[in-house]
């Protein structure tokens, strides 16, 4: 009995709860169809989202390069307004946009792969990603990954006009990175890890030569071994660096009993 009379109050509550959804539902429909935007063709929106990107009115002209995709996913307009609706996101700038331009951008390659701007695409990438790297003394994961794009870049669309600006841009990520090394390895040293430090100081000069600063990474290893007991490999680091950089301020730093003098 009891069972009974609870359906008895719940099935008109079920049923209202539906028709208010329903409700709710065509409300939000009849106010999405009330959008100008919506009324456009993919090439009136995209033309309009033309114009307030003129006026560097990235947020503005997005929802007009959206809707010129939508309608022609396909066609040229369609894949024009993709792109440009990446660029806005890039233009903003800030964090936040910049992922999402990244994506935007991936998002475009993967639908594309054969588009003539891949190459432009693939930099905006290596971009977003770049735009998006911590100082030294951070987490290096986007670095890398920015790295990598423009690797990718340069290996994928050798003979573009972007491949030299990636070659410069990529510089300035290894640098980074190699500082970001370096600075791990001094971490190590001060804190009485000097094994740990090795690697990371080896690690650096292999991997990063054109690093600005080499100087201070081959007086930090020859320390390091140093304060590891092999005083030979201390030596010889010491003599590279009067060697390789005789006019170092860290020249002056090296202890006498470890420079063979």
């Amino acid at each position: 009995m009891k069972r009974t009379l609870s359906l008895f109050w719940v099935l008109p509550c079920l049923t209202l709860l539906v028709l208010a959804a329903a409700g709710c539902h065509h409300g939000s429909g009849k106010k999405a169809s009330n959008d100008p935007i919506l009324k456009l063709s993919a090439e009136e929106s995209l033309a309009q989202g033309k114009a307030m990107l003129a006026q560097k009115k990235y947020a503005r002209a997005r929802p007009f390069f959206t809707h010129a995709f939508e309608v022609e996913p396909n066609s040229v307009t369609g894949r024009e307004a993709l792109l440009l609706s990446a660029d806005t996101y890039y233009l903003e700038a800030g964090a936040a946009n910049y992922v999402q331009a990244e994506a935007k951008y991936r998002d475009y390659l993967n639908r594309f792969p054969t588009s003539d701007q891949s190459a432009y695409v693939q930099f905006q990438i290596a971009n977003s990603l770049a735009k998006r790297m911590e100082r030294p003394d951070r987490d290096q994961e986007v670095t890398r990954k920015a790295l990598e794009a423009y690797d990718d870049l340069v290996r994928l669309y050798p003979t573009s006009e972007y491949a030299d600006q990636a070659k410069e841009q990529s510089q300035v990520v290894r640098a980074n990175l190699a500082e970001h090394e370096f600075l791990v390895g001094l971490f190590y040293l001060r804190y009485g890890a000097p094994q740990a430090a090795i690697g990371r100081f080896e690690y650096l000069l292999k991997t990063y030569p054109s690093y600005a600063e080499k100087d201070k990474a081959i007086y930090y290893l020859g320390v390091a071994y140093g304060n590891n007991k092999k005083p030979e490999e201390s030596k010889k680091a010491f003599e590279r660096l009067k060697k390789e950089f005789p006019q170092s301020p860290y020249v002056s730093d090296v202890p006498e009993q470890k420079a063979g003098q």
